[in-house]
């Protein structure tokens, strides 16, 4: 890991809220005898000064990957900072008092972030089961909260859905045909609903199929088409004529025979 010393540097000696700070008797790597030295804790990084007044620190230590622990040594409440690997450094150190030990071991525990990783899922958890209810607090359906959507109360009138189609029309002769025929083979029903809406209304009957042209009909009808105002006004006389005079036979048996 490549740090920039100037950087690390004003960082420790800024301004800026330590997590912890106070003497620790350190062991050095060479020789084993113990030498005070000033602890500023930022972050996850552990800093150390000859002196209290000192303005750059003498080293640092990164608190990721490491394990803190007590440990057996000459001087009274020391404690360990241990990383993983062979070839990793296990730094001594010894506090001055039980209850100074016990803050600097509390304190250099959390300062990982993976630490803080965990921290931020178990509240997380914590306050979706205070938005949510423990798991199974609904009968075992529970579900994130993206998925619920809320039920639509009873007040609310649904828009009225046209009739279901059937999943897969039968064909005659290439075309799809409407099936209309009192016990055909239809899909069920699950709506539970029947002939009828959810507020009891009978629904409308089904629309008609479109039905495919024949190459005939289209050919009669590209012809209707084409054919000008006068046909369709002779058209129009012929069958008023015939409804005229069928609506007389009509008036003429309402009347009766005549004496």
């Amino acid at each position: 890991m490549k740090l920039n010393e100037r950087s690390l540097a004003f960082y420790a000696t800024c301004d800026s809220p330590a997590d912890n700070a106070g003497f620790l008797y350190k062991r050095g790597e060479r020789h084993t005898a113990y030498h005070r030295r000033w602890f500023v804790l930022k972050g996850n990084m552990l800093f150390y000064f000859e002196e209290r007044e000192s303005r750059e620190p003498v080293g640092v230590i990164v608190l990721e990957g490491c394990t803190v622990e007590l440990c057996d040594s000459a001087e009274e409440f020391a404690f360990a900072i241990r990383f993983g690997g062979a070839k990793s450094r296990t730094y001594m150190l010894a506090a001055e008092s039980q209850a100074a030990m016990e803050s600097w071991v509390k304190s250099l525990s959390r300062a990982s972030f993976d630490y803080m990783r965990l921290v931020v899922r178990e509240l997380e958890k914590q306050l979706e089961e205070m938005r949510w209810g423990p798991a199974g607090g609904c009968g075992g359906c529970r579900g994130s909260p993206s998925s619920w959507k809320l039920k639509p109360s009873g007040l609310e009138r649904s828009p009225e859905r046209p009739p279901a189609l059937p999943a897969v029309l039968p064909k005659e002769n290439g075309c799809a045909v409407w099936n209309n025929v009192p016990g055909a083979d239809q899909p069920p029903d699950t709506s539970g609903c029947g002939g009828h809406d959810s507020e009891g209304n009978p629904r409308p009957p089904p629309l008609p199929p479109r039905r495919r042209a024949s190459s005939s009909e289209a050919g009669s009808a590209g012809v209707a088409a084409a054919e000008s105002p006068s046909t369709f006004n002779r058209l129009h006389e012929q069958y008023g004529r015939e409804v005229a005079r069928l609506r007389q036979d009509w008036l003429e048996r309402q009347r009766g025979p005549r004496p």
